[in-house]
């Protein structure tokens, strides 16, 4: 059977249910905006503040809601056939198991995209980021959002697998993924603060050569090991 095929067949049958339910959809957005408005309050308002010194705590604040809501998103990638019953019938699949990794990454990232999406300029506006009158490279920050939001997916989602039978597995998900998203974190958060001082400048692209590496290493090995670690 082919991979993509039904790569794509667990995506849709997951973003149905998302569309049907929209409980994860809505939690994950509320949860995002509970993060932002608890920095905001905590951080005060930018005056006073350097203009660099405004675009990292934006930046911070962004991708720091944006890095818990993954594990929100993800923790529910596997949470309807666990508590159907089914779980196991979706691993025994004919099927690579790289195929049902790969269907439920696209089930974890497109929803948190559409949120990541709107959550960026939302939160550069509530930290005083987005100067009047300053040419903004939305380009650039959609790109950087894209290959972000991708390699959060890729991490929480393999993870999620591997928790979604503990009797903790909210606490253990972020427990076992965050240390590994450190590196992707610092990678979005310096791009994001420097298109904001600076636009594009020799760090910027070090940095997006970086997160491609990660996003790539991360989803090749998360798909080769995917059917150990889920008992596939």
């Amino acid at each position: 059977m082919n991979a993509w095929r039904v790569a794509w067949a667990v995506a849709a049958k997951d973003l149905r249910l998302a569309g049907r339910t929209r409980d994860a959809l809505l939690a994950t957005a509320f949860y995002v905006a509970l993060v932002l408005l608890v920095q905001g309050f905590a951080l005060g308002a930018p005056d006073g503040r350097s203009p660099g010194a405004t675009a990292n705590l934006a930046a911070g604040a962004v991708w720091t809601a944006l890095t818990l809501a993954s594990a929100v998103a993800a923790g529910r990638a596997f949470s309807a056939e666990s508590e159907a019953g089914a779980l196991e019938q979706l691993l025994l699949y004919p099927a690579p198991p790289a195929a049902i990794y790969l269907g439920k990454l696209l089930g974890v990232l497109l929803p948190l995209l559409l949120i990541a999406a709107v959550t960026l300029p939302t939160g550069l506006m509530l930290f005083g980021a987005l100067g009047a009158g300053q040419v903004m490279p939305w380009p650039g920050f959609f790109a950087v959002l894209l290959l972000g939001i991708f390699g959060l997916s890729a991490a929480t989602t393999f993870y999620a697998s591997l928790t979604v039978n503990l009797r903790a597995r909210e606490a253990m998900l972020p427990a076992l993924a965050f240390p590994l998203l450190v590196p992707l974190v610092i990678a979005t958060v310096r791009i994001t603060s420097v298109l904001l001082s600076g636009g594009w400048t020799d760090e910027a692209v070090s940095w997006v050569g970086f997160l491609l590496a990660f996003d790539l290493g991360t989803v090749v090995l998360a798909a080769w090991l995917f059917g150990y670690a889920s008992g596939g």
